[in-house]
């Protein structure tokens, strides 16, 4: 058997070598003549799976897709061809929603206030949606939630219309697919007219798809409006992002916001899990073996846990800091943005690090704290 496998994919040579031969591929300029003999093609985003790229791999059974979208995939050619297709959907809704985290905890700090008492609006209830929302919540402050779908659907969770949701948030994160037509398009949601909506001094951020904010529009709204302040993991046109933006953006980061060590491996191990189950295969490896140990347990003495030192500690598992410096260094040089996205390996999420109040100190942290920390995602 032959697999052929994005070489950014991780963990795949730990997973998958006992299937046959793997052949590594850049996944964003892959071809029709390398996927011509393979039996398994492993994709990221960055791939186009349609019938230009398939059409004459005649022994192809199983594309899967490390991701939580399949607005790359031609589900309809595959289902035509009777090709097994498997996507990834939560791989790394923990890691985007403690991302979105961070870096609003970064935002605050680097705007001398608190994130502590914002109200946050999340735009999509997802998967993603719903893990930031659980940290948001987590730590003491009122989300309110926009996703006409999933309202649609008879999801049980209070949602606000969108317009609401801009009214009143203080902080505006998206979370949605994207999608080019129908009543809820998310392409160019946040579109020149919307921006302008905004109320003074709103936080705006996306971890989801680029064009989901109008970029061109962006930056005019933020060349007249300082008060926005904006982080953005994706964007328009990615891999080259519009350069006169970066400048503009409070943190910029290469689509990384699901790029945690845990999250990855999730997605490369539940490819794992659909083809064993194709082939009728008992899966032989875990997922807990893939990854290293965490080195750090953190010990509470402080008796309350303010802003400041949360932020300290969250920095611990992943400074976003370092990823929007190596941003700005290199994000306009050829494959600047793919090769971030290629070397970064570092980042764990929350679970990875053990944290205990010091139970023989007379300023051990309180309950209410700790409790609140393993709500978070902290270990215990």
């Amino acid at each position: 058997m032959k697999i052929v496998a994005d070489e950014n994919m991780p963990y795949v040579e730990a997973l998958f070598a006992e299937f046959g031969q793997i052949e590594f591929v850049n996944g964003r300029t892959l071809t029709a003549e390398q996927v011509k003999d393979a039996d398994v093609l492993l994709v990221r985003s960055v791939t186009k799976v349609d019938q230009a790229l398939i059409e004459a791999a005649t022994k192809l059974v199983f594309v899967g897709s490390a991701t939580i979208g399949t607005d790359h995939i031609d589900l309809d050619y595959l289902q035509q061809r009777g090709i097994a297709f498997s996507s990834a959907p939560g791989c790394n809704a923990t890691a985007v929603g403690e991302f979105a985290f961070i870096a609003l905890l970064e935002l605050a700090k680097r705007q001398g206030t608190q994130l502590k008492g914002k109200v946050i609006g999340i735009v999509g209830a997802g998967n993603t949606g719903t893990a930031a929302a659980k940290c948001f919540e987590a730590y003491g402050l009122q989300v309110i939630l926009c996703d006409p779908i999933k309202q649609a659907e008879g999801d049980s969770r209070q949602f606000a219309s969108l317009d609401e949701l801009i009214a009143k948030a203080d902080v505006i994160s998206l979370h949605v697919p994207i999608t080019k037509v129908g009543p809820h398009k998310t392409w160019y949601l946040f579109d020149e007219t919307r921006l302008n909506t905004l109320k003074p001094n709103t936080w705006l951020m996306n971890c989801c798809r680029g064009e989901v904010i109008d970029n061109h529009a962006l930056i005019k709204v933020k060349q007249t409006r300082d008060d926005v302040k904006v982080i953005l993991d994706v964007w328009e046109g990615e891999p080259k992002p519009i350069a006169e933006l970066v400048p503009l953006v409070e943190f910029a980061t290469p689509h990384i916001a699901g790029y945690s060590l845990e999250g990855k491996a999730r997605g490369t191990f539940m490819l794992y899990q659909a083809l064993c189950l194709l082939l009728q295969r008992q899966p032989t490896k875990s997922l807990t073996a893939l990854l290293p140990q965490f080195e750090f347990q953190q010990w509470l003495n402080n008796a309350e846990l303010d802003e400041s030192k949360l932020l300290k500690m969250c920095r611990l598992v992943f400074d976003l800091r370092d990823d929007d410096a190596l941003f700005r260094q290199s994000f306009h040089t050829a494959a600047g943005f793919d090769l971030l996205r290629k070397h970064h390996t570092h980042r764990r999420e929350f679970s990875a690090l053990a944290v205990k109040a010091a139970s023989d100190n007379a300023f051990s942290a309180s309950s209410d704290c700790i409790n609140m920390l393993h709500s978070l995602g902290f270990s215990q």
